[in-house]
């Protein structure tokens, strides 16, 4: 109950309750943003602003999901709107999210014991954007298709076809990398 109570007060502009759930969420959305922008600066920037927007916007938030992944999608949109204005790469992941990837049968996903994590990072780097951000979502940030669908304003169909180049490129990547050319 305490949650829900901070949130209707913060709907009625209770500015303490405001600051309470901004303690509360804005190092976690700080570390969010973070995975996306390079620069500690933006993704302070992109923080502020996803508050900002959240505090507008909280008379829309029903509670079918936590308020903290309701903030989080506002982040994430944020940091990518952050990103494609600017143009700029994405960050270097965190280690601690990266999660090795497999899903269905058809869909193994396997990498040589001999790549780092910092080969994958580097990778990641080098897809183009489309296929950049729908990986960054599903295997960094746990996203599903109709999430990131609804994130980038693309069909789910797009979004498995993108995941699914963007994964054929990254394996291409590395092992070019491993192989030196890949035979």
């Amino acid at each position: 109950m305490f949650q829900v109570d901070i949130i209707e007060k913060c709907k009625q502009n209770n500015r303490k309750a405001q600051v309470q759930l901004y303690n509360q969420y804005c190092n976690g959305m700080y570390i969010v943003a973070k995975r996306f922008l390079k620069d500690a600066d933006d993704a302070e920037d992109v923080v502020q602003e996803a508050f900002i927007k959240a505090f507008e916007k909280l008379h829309q938030y029903k509670a079918e999901v936590t308020f903290g992944a309701w903030l989080k999608r506002i982040v994430v949109n944020k940091s990518i709107d952050f990103l494609k204005s600017k143009k700029q790469r994405l960050v270097e992941l965190d280690e601690v999210h990266l999660k090795v990837i497999d899903t269905t049968n058809e869909d193994k996903w396997l990498v040589d014991d001999a790549i780092t994590l910092n080969d994958v990072k580097r990778a990641i780097d080098k897809l183009p954007d489309k296929y950049q951000y729908v990986v960054m979502m599903y295997l960094i940030e746990g996203y599903d298709h109709q999430e990131i669908s609804e994130v980038l304003n693309i069909s789910e169909v797009a979004s498995r076809t993108q995941l699914s180049r963007g994964k054929v490129k990254l394996q291409e990547l590395l092992k070019h990398k491993h192989h030196g050319t890949g035979h």
